[in-house]
């Protein structure tokens, strides 16, 4: 592939996994970390990468989110500040020594989660109530982001949902905090790693800003029952992929 090439395909890349993610509040780093590590780019560097072109994505989107009233300010506040110290030590943690063993556990959570949410969806489970314990949810969704390179969208907003939140505001209040948290994961790489692929990141954050206020005006006017049905199955469809594939080996 062509350097032009190259660069319009990881434009595409980050349009798409944003759409997805600004939507549903989850998938960039999923859908960008999946594609690059097929093409044998290093977990570390892929993780790095991502995060770096997400510094921009992730603060795109929160404005469109906030312009659009879907962010909760005390839930904000809640999730992003632990969200910050989790991330800051999964990316050191990530640059020390492999973070494969725990990922299958983590997929079987998201698993159960689906589940839940889509039974939400379809009008069987549980009322609305407002989520405790947010300051760890955001550390350990923090943590998990550095060391997976796309485990803060599924593990926060599929927790939040299953326990009752309103899809709106949760979908448009994860993408918000999602900017300080990426932005905490970004500067340990790069004072541990250093700047790298930056044709990489360059793509996906131009497509990622592209898709930003087009995915927070959807979350905006589609029906909470269809997106918690998007979100389910997508959560459901990742977690058993992963699960898959770590059992194969």
């Amino acid at each position: 592939m062509e350097l032009g090439d190259q660069f319009l395909f990881f434009v595409l890349v980050g349009l798409i996994a944003q759409l997805i993610d600004g939507a549903l509040g989850m998938a960039f780093g999923l859908v960008s970390s999946s594609v690059l590590l097929s093409m044998g780019v290093p977990p570390a560097a892929v993780s790095a990468s991502v995060h770096t072109a997400e510094v921009f994505t992730t603060g795109a989107s929160g404005v469109s989110h906030l312009v659009m009233r879907n962010v909760d300010t005390r839930l904000f506040l809640r999730l992003a500040l632990p969200g910050m110290a989790g991330g800051v030590i999964g990316a050191y943690v990530l640059t020390q020594l492999p973070g494969d063993a725990i990922r299958p556990f983590i997929y079987a959570y998201l698993l159960i989660l689906s589940v839940v949410i889509l039974l939400r969806a379809a009008g069987r489970l549980m009322p609305k109530r407002e989520v405790r314990r947010v300051p760890v949810l955001g550390f350990f969704a923090g943590l998990l982001d550095a060391s997976g390179g796309g485990g803060w969208g599924p593990v926060a907003t599929s927790t939040l949902l299953a326990r009752g939140g309103t899809a709106r505001t949760t979908i448009g209040t994860v993408n918000a905090a999602e900017f300080l948290v990426t932005v905490s994961i970004s500067v340990t790489f790069f004072l541990t790693m250093g700047l790298q692929h930056l044709d990489v990141i360059l793509g996906l954050l131009v497509g990622g800003m592209i898709a930003a206020p087009l995915a927070a005006l959807f979350v905006k006017h589609v029906r909470e029952r269809w997106v918690l049905l998007a979100v389910g199955t997508l959560v459901l469809l990742i977690s058993l992929y992963q699960i898959g594939r770590s059992l194969l080996g």
